[in-house]
């Protein structure tokens, strides 16, 4: 059951800390092991370089729409695919993200939040949402929050 009068509470708590965390991410991706640290940590992972500044810009960019609310419902869905992949890299690492090279529960949480969070919606204050009726029905018409 859910508590209509909260409900939309949690859902922003949920989508603050996921944009928080996106943000974060793409900061410590920047500005910690540097764009080239990046790049060479995803050469050695057998991955396109190329790939170093759209996973930066995708997590900066979709952790303030999601921290914001501008479709956080939708960016959180479409960032799915990348928290699946960082899943995917840090597999063989094992379990707990503080072995040698991160393991992957973290990623698969965060995979998991941000389903949750497409399925929720974007709760309170949100800039811009879409309804879960819009985006199955094809009308994804804006509402205001």
């Amino acid at each position: 059951m859910t508590d209509d009068r909260t409900s939309a509470y949690g859902a922003l708590v949920l989508r603050v800390a996921l944009g928080l965390m996106f943000i974060s991410h793409a900061y410590l991706k920047f500005a910690v092991f540097t764009v080239p640290g990046f790049e060479g940590y995803l050469a050695a992972q057998g991955l396109p370089t190329a790939l170093a500044w759209p996973i930066i810009l995708g997590e900066f960019l979709g952790g303030v729409a999601i921290l914001v609310g501008f479709y956080g419902r939708l960016v959180s869905l479409a960032l799915i695919p990348l928290l699946l992949g960082a899943v995917m890299v840090h597999a063989p690492n094992g379990w707990v993200f503080n072995v040698t090279g991160g393991g992957w529960e973290y990623p698969a949480f965060l995979a998991v939040s941000a389903l949750a969070q497409g399925l929720i919606g974007d709760g309170a204050l949100a800039l811009k949402s879409v309804t879960l009726a819009q985006l199955v029905g094809g009308k994804a018409r804006p509402r205001a929050a």
